[in-house]
């Protein structure tokens, strides 16, 4: 049985564009919206590959620089075809968004993905002093950090590109690649501590006992994992270093039966 298609992906997108009296407490109205945002560029790649597989921006012209139809389709299509996507802030902004605009060009939902978010994963479980990914990418991550688009810094990078500049697309391109790149490896890192990741096991190595977030086989039995109502054996992965325990109680039915349930 194949295992899961595990995808990293990150979304750019072109900003509003609006009429205002100023840059300070603005209350924009829905009339004062000249242009609508829009999806500009999309980065993927699948879990263990050594590139950045998918990727889709420029060259679509000037007056079409916002034209997201074509890109839309290719993005649902990377979806339908994915188990689990793997994202930083991804619950909150790019899965919305990305919803957002395929139904606004009356495209159909994909199949049904689980949702890995690395900023969500980074708030439940560590007390960072930021879970941004440029901080967690200096500070977690071994290698792979946020890009700074040095050609076009800040928001010019956006600016050029929704001119239509070759080079500023070349530049968001490695922009929005190596994202992926960080987000993947702060995935990586923060693997082993996430609870409830979704059962790799299951996808992969259903007949075998195997790790849960990652589908090793290489595991350690270290000692007894003690609930409510039970006691099992606990399980270490020599490979992401990931804990768990077996499903099944080591104890039986006449000795649960004897448990009492606090009131």
């Amino acid at each position: 049985m194949a295992g899961p298609v595990v995808v990293t992906l990150d979304i750019e997108t072109a900003p509003l564009d609006v009429y205002t009296w100023g840059i300070w407490e603005q209350d924009v109205g829905l009339d004062m919206i000249t242009q609508e945002w829009s999806i500009l560029s999309y980065s993927a790649k699948r879990l263990g590959n050594k590139r950045v597989e998918f990727h889709y921006t420029g060259n679509r012209g000037p007056d079409k620089v916002r034209d997201d139809r074509d890109l839309c389709i290719r993005l649902r299509e990377l979806l339908d075809n994915a188990d689990i996507v793997v994202t930083q802030n991804g619950q909150a902004f790019d899965i919305k968004k990305i919803n957002g605009r395929l139904i606004m060009h009356g495209l159909g939902p994909y199949s049904p993905i689980r949702v890995i978010d690395t900023k969500l994963v980074a708030k439940r479980y560590f007390g960072f002093t930021s879970n941004r990914l440029e901080w967690m990418g200096r500070h977690v991550n071994h290698t792979a950090r946020k890009d700074k688009h040095k050609k076009f810094p800040g928001f010019e990078l956006w600016a050029e590109c929704l001119r239509d500049n070759p080079k500023a697309w070349a530049e968001m391109r490695r922009y929005n690649s190596q994202d992926v790149i960080a987000t993947e490896e702060l995935y990586l890192h923060m693997r082993p501590w996430i609870a409830n990741h979704p059962n790799m096991a299951v996808y992969a190595n259903p007949e075998s006992r195997a790790c849960p977030r990652c589908a090793s086989t290489r595991l350690q039995q270290r000692g007894r994992a003690m609930s409510q109502s039970g006691e099992y054996l606990r399980w270490h992965c020599q490979s992401c270093g990931g804990w768990s325990r077996s499903k099944s109680t080591l104890l039986t039915a006449e000795q649960r039966s004897k448990f009492l349930v606090g009131q």
